[in-house]
């Protein structure tokens, strides 16, 4: 069993950074593709944000984050992380880490992935 745990959230202004860490104790994440997913309030559809392969770290992100989000890992402390830049009030969601072994690319469809972590909560308001 897979478990992944999520830290880094919190309550931010509009125009400032929050980096999302989602670790793992027991597998070796570089060998799953690993999803970040979010779902805003109000009974919104989980929706991707980023993700990341298990090869060779090509990457996908959702159109609203391209430029502002950087997802990454590293093998040292067995991590991936989300680098949010220039926030907005409409990233304010739960942020979910993901992954998945049988994965082999990029992918952004949040079925395909078998492990999750418990949410981080990410608000941005002025």
């Amino acid at each position: 069993q897979v478990q992944l745990v999520e830290s880094g959230g919190g309550l931010v202004q509009p125009g400032e950074s929050l980096r999302l860490s989602c670790a793992a104790s027991d597998v070796t994440l570089d060998r799953y593709a690993m999803g970040w997913f979010r779902q805003a309030p109000g009974g919104k559809e989980r929706e991707p944000v980023a993700c990341i392969s298990p090869s060779d770290g090509t990457t996908y992100y959702t159109d609203s984050v391209k430029g502002r989000f950087t997802i990454s890992r590293s093998k040292d402390k067995n991590s991936v992380y989300l680098q949010m830049n220039s926030l907005k009030p409409e990233d304010t969601a739960i942020y979910y880490c993901a992954a998945d072994s049988a994965v082999a690319d990029a992918s952004p469809l949040w079925y395909e992935y078998s492990y999750w972590g418990q949410g981080t909560q990410v608000a941005v308001s002025s």
